[in-house]
């Protein structure tokens, strides 16, 4: 199980460093990527910058802790604020009405609570 809460929290964390990029990417150019990324235009420009430095320290927060052996309760903190960064992404697609995009995100949200779970229970870094 420890091998397999690895590999998603890797997943996990390349996921977010990907959506990190809204710290730098203009507002426009997030925009033009697609249907699905119109969302962005409802959120100010230091709206989305904050949101990607919160993917950007979720990704920091899901590897390096435990790797680096400093504060691995670090970890599922990170996981949980996943669980509530995807419940708002989830939250905000249904009142968009994009129910058809909303299936990546509620995978993301589910992968964050395993990890959440895994790591403060069974397979505890700290234990």
């Amino acid at each position: 199980m420890n091998v397999t809460l690895w590999i998603i929290a890797g997943v996990l964390a390349a996921v977010c460093l990907v959506g990190s990029s809204k710290m730098f990417v203009p507002q426009e150019k997030l925009a033009a990527m697609g249907s699905s990324a119109q969302w962005v235009l409802e959120f100010r420009p230091g709206t989305l910058k904050a949101i990607g430095a919160v993917e950007l320290l979720a990704a920091v927060g899901l590897i390096l802790p435990e790797v680096l052996d400093i504060a691995p309760v670090l970890v599922p903190l990170a996981a949980t604020g996943l669980v509530l960064l995807f419940a708002c992404a989830v939250t905000m697609r249904l009142l968009r009405g994009e129910k058809a995009t909303i299936a990546r995100d509620l995978i993301y949200l589910a992968l964050a609570a395993f990890i959440a779970w895994g790591r403060f229970g069974p397979e505890s870094f700290t234990g």
